[in-house]
């Protein structure tokens, strides 16, 4: 975290400066969230040299000291959850779109407490002799996979500014600009515009590969409600106009203390269709082949299933409405928040889902979307008990399913 002055590469350097900005700030939540979009008010301060030469290069920093929005009345976000990424720009002497971005770095942020963003920053070459200005323009927040992107509604006037004295070292330079280097342990090294894994606009692409996100899930059980929070991906493969699907629970597991008979579980969802699509796809797993005896951990199984799109263009899959059925019950897990997992480019196909509430379920079923709230940024959170324990549940919640109680936990990776 830089706590002062920007910093000056170069002989030229002279003494930093400070200036803040206030701007009307949209914030639109992503499309799979079912969130309204935030009108509110960004504040930022920039760092910046007040006068450098020409070829140096100048680290610039953008404070928020205020965001447009709060954390929603939902869920917690957990310490270092949270990283803001966005666009300042240049102008007067030369022009740039100089690329920020922070490190995920941030204190707990409890249920509609104010966002605390961390300082981004960025390097910029000048090129031109004479008064440079920076302006901020939009930015974006990512928080588990989900990114809300916030654009000024009115025109921001410079926060700070720059005499650049000197000639340039060769005849029309290009401006350029870089982004700074994520410090470690940031989880992406560039602005994300979409929680979708690799995209699907390749002609010859016929496997596609989701993101893991981490789902909350509200369970109602036959002996009562309990909540859960599993790691889910959505892969595809495309088959014709279609896709067929393919839902992994992958970093969990369910440890059984009861014995369980064959045959006796068996889990179901839909994933809920965004973007230019709507409705939701039926997936399911198969039962349990084999007994499980009591201590014994119980894998998730792939749930699969067949999309056929409903409309042409960006159509995002989020995990959507669990149900496992076991022993003779029925449990039903509805997600806390929408997290999309793959974004798809889709052509419209006759009878797709679009319009008419997605796919038909088969038997066993849930017919549902997400859950949604009004107002906020995209909801994720945890508690206080730590950073990857996500969205407001810790590992080891117990979901009670009739008889049996099963615990999801965490998986390690095999190395």
């Amino acid at each position: 975290m830089f706590v002062g002055a920007g910093l000056l590469v170069g002989v030229a350097a002279g003494p930093a400066q400070a200036a803040g900005v206030s701007y009307a700030t949209r914030c639109v939540p992503p499309a799979a969230s079912g969130l309204d979009p935030v009108e509110g008010t960004t504040e930022v301060q920039i760092t910046a040299p007040a006068t450098a030469g020409v070829g140096d290069e100048v680290e610039v920093v953008w404070k928020f000291t205020r965001a447009a929005s709060k954390n929603p009345d939902l869920i917690d976000l957990p310490a270092d959850s949270v990283q803001p990424s966005g666009t300042l720009k240049a102008a007067g002497a030369q022009t740039a779109d100089l690329a920020m971005q922070g490190p995920r770095k941030n204190p707990a942020i409890p249920k509609g407490g104010a966002m605390v963003l961390s300082d981004m920053k960025g390097t910029l070459k000048l090129t031109a002799p004479g008064t440079v200005t920076l302006t901020p323009d939009a930015y974006s927040i990512n928080a588990f996979s989900t990114d809300t992107k916030c654009a000024p509604t009115e025109t921001v006037k410079p926060a700070a500014t720059i005499e650049v004295t000197g000639a340039p070292t060769s005849p029309s330079p290009t401006p350029t600009s870089t982004p700074s280097t994520t410090p470690s342990g940031t989880a992406s090294t560039q602005p994300s515009g979409s929680a979708s894994a690799s995209p699907s606009d390749s002609g010859g692409q016929t496997d596609f590969t989701g993101k893991e996100v981490s789902v909350a899930y509200a369970c109602k059980t036959p002996i009562g409600d309990k909540n859960a929070t599993s790691p889910v991906q959505i892969d595809a493969r495309k088959n014709g106009g279609g896709f067929d699907l393919t839902v992994r629970f992958k970093k969990s597991v369910m440890d059984s203390p009861a014995d369980i008979p064959a045959n006796s579980v068996k889990p179901s969802m839909e994933v809920v269709l965004g973007g230019a699509d709507k409705g939701t796809v039926h997936v399911e797993g198969p039962a349990n082949a084999q007994p499980i005896k009591s201590g014994d951990p119980i894998a998730v199984p792939d749930l699969t299933g067949t999309y056929k799109p409903g409309a042409s263009g960006e159509s995002t899959l989020a995990p959507g409405v669990l149900t496992v059925k076991a022993l003779g019950t029925t449990t039903t897990c509805t997600p806390q928040t929408s997290q999309v997992s793959l974004t798809l480019d889709t052509t419209r196909q006759e009878g797709g889902a679009s319009g008419g509430g997605g796919s038909t379920s088969t038997s066993g079923g849930t017919s549902s979307g997400s859950t949604s709230t009004s107002g906020g940024l995209a909801e994720t959170g945890s508690d206080s008990h730590g950073a990857l324990r996500a969205l407001g549940l810790v590992a080891g919640t117990v979901i009670l399913l009739g008889g049996a109680v099963f615990t999801f936990l965490p998986r390690r990776h095999p190395h």
